[in-house]
């Protein structure tokens, strides 16, 4: 098996998974991202290399980044520099800056409890009791 054909058939095993996780049959998912049922069965199995285009309905019906499905499917790659999404939450002009705390709160307390992060420089691991202290 070549190294494409590898990356096919974990892009398809990874919406399998992702299908499972979000409890959809293979008949939902296929109706919610407008394809048909064989070809997303034949995606999920490998078998298919679907366009970006099919990619991001999938995408779509899963709830999940285009991005995510483009990277392992080879179309794009993995960023090298990591994301700062404090920075981004900071920035938006819709929401205000309470909403902006709690987001970041949230945010930095899934980044803590997820193994091999740690949380931003600005706030101390102590801080970051639960979300549930937010509301």
């Amino acid at each position: 098996m070549t190294e494409l054909d590898q990356r096919w058939l974990d892009l398809g095993e990874f919406i399998r998974e992702q299908r499972r996780l979000g409890q959809l049959s293979l008949r939902r998912l296929s109706e919610m991202a407008g394809i048909s049922n064989p070809y997303l069965s034949q995606i999920e199995r490998g078998l298919r290399k679907p366009s970006a285009e099919i990619l991001q309905q999938i995408a779509r019906a899963l709830e999940i980044s285009s991005e995510t499905l483009y990277i392992r499917a080879g179309i794009l790659e993995e960023r090298d520099e990591e994301h700062d999404l404090v920075a981004e939450i900071r920035r938006d002009p819709f929401i205000s800056e309470e909403q902006k705390r709690t987001l970041v709160h949230i945010y930095e307390a899934f980044r803590v409890e997820h193994e091999g992060t740690r949380p931003a420089p600005n706030r101390p691991a102590s801080e970051l009791t639960g979300a549930s202290e937010v509301f």
